[in-house]
């Protein structure tokens, strides 16, 4: 059996209660203005998070071709989403934080700030030395703006894509034997206990955690490899005498947050028999060939040691023009081997010009 290939982070899903107005926003604030795709199909697979049954919904996915992941943007059609019941805390169990890209910090904070973004925090250092601050947008999701030097492209934007998140696990040791050992998360960058400035202003951000940074140390390879580029995974654990819930504890996966992260993945089996193997076994197959809108590919979940969703996602085709028919069909492709960089600039054609 071949062995599995992760190309990179594809996207973050994040539960909105109005589609198009959350594109809008990541569109005009975080530059995030492309439409991979666009899926209104009935959600079936995911009925076990869903309360047992298939739900209309409307998905999709916004990119940032500055480089670096995307937001699949995710509304129920039939229901109105749930918010959190209360207030959601850092160290609690789930995606908390997705780290965004800035290639100018100082710019990306004054344009947030013009732009009457919520932002709640001046700009701080990370204990890996890094510049950052938080802003939270309209749905109360918490991003992180942080510098880094890494670009697909070296356009206007002082912002790029998402190139990671923070996660709450009750045992970072635990968490590890998914996220390093089978994710590829190795190469620690910090590890690290205690109170920390630079989190002071979140929610719980006074607290005493333990918090680790993980990058990977082997170079991702695959058709978007270069537009993902490298990522982080950070890991946080409450150690104090807070006691942390799940962030979708009675609320459905398609509900106000962050639902996910997706990872771009090839040879599907081989990687759901690691996992198997490792003691994290997947909750949820699609068919080999699933319709996304226009695009199309195979996906699957598992659920990390604390329940949070991580999504696999093997693409097939990726659709550039509707007229004339243009795709990408990956499957026809050596699985290894980076897109031209002229194909996925290409995908600018399905930029969405917001008034």
């Amino acid at each position: 059996m071949q062995k599995k290939q992760i190309n990179g982070i594809q996207q973050i899903g994040v539960g909105v209660d109005d589609v198009m107005k959350s594109f809008k926003w990541y569109g005009t604030l975080l530059r995030a203005d492309v439409s991979v795709f666009d899926d209104d199909n009935v959600a079936t697979y995911m009925s076990p998070y869903m309360g047992g049954k298939p739900h209309k919904k409307r998905a999709i996915l916004a990119v940032n071709l500055q480089g670096g992941s995307g937001y699949e943007l995710w509304q129920y059609l039939d229901r109105n989403p749930s918010f959190p019941k209360e207030q959601i805390n850092l160290g609690d169990f789930g995606i908390f934080i997705a780290k965004v890209k800035s290639r100018d910090i100082q710019r990306s904070f004054k344009r947030f700030k013009n732009n009457e973004a919520e932002v709640i925090s001046e700009i701080a250092i990370e204990p890996d030395g890094k510049k950052c601050f938080y802003i939270k947008d309209p749905w109360n999701n918490i991003l992180q703006i942080k510098e880094t030097t890494d670009w697909f492209l070296n356009g206007k934007s002082d912002v790029g894509g998402i190139f990671g998140c923070t996660i709450g696990v009750s045992d970072i040791d635990r968490a590890r034997k998914l996220y390093s050992d089978i994710l590829g998360y190795d190469r620690v960058l910090f590890d690290e206990t205690g109170i920390f400035e630079d989190l002071s202003t979140l929610p719980n951000g006074k607290g005493k955690f333990r918090r680790i940074l993980l990058t990977h140390s082997e170079q991702r390879s695959g058709g978007f490899s270069r537009l993902f580029q490298s990522s982080q995974i950070e890991l946080i654990q409450a150690v104090d005498d807070y006691q942390p819930k799940k962030i979708f504890t009675d609320r459905y996966w398609g509900d106000i947050g962050f639902i996910h992260i997706c990872f771009d993945i090839v040879h599907m089996d081989a990687l759901m028999k690691e996992c198997a193997e490792g003691g994290f076994p997947f909750s949820v197959r699609s068919s080999e060939t699933f319709d996304m809108g226009d695009a199309n590919g195979g996906w699957g979940y598992l659920e990390d040691p604390d329940g949070t969703l991580i999504e696999f996602v093997e693409t097939h085709k990726v659709p550039i023009m509707k007229k004339p028919n243009i795709a990408i069909d990956l499957r026809k492709r050596d699985p290894k081997k980076p897109l031209p960089n002229w194909l996925i600039r290409a995908l600018s054609f399905k930029r969405m010009k917001f008034d």
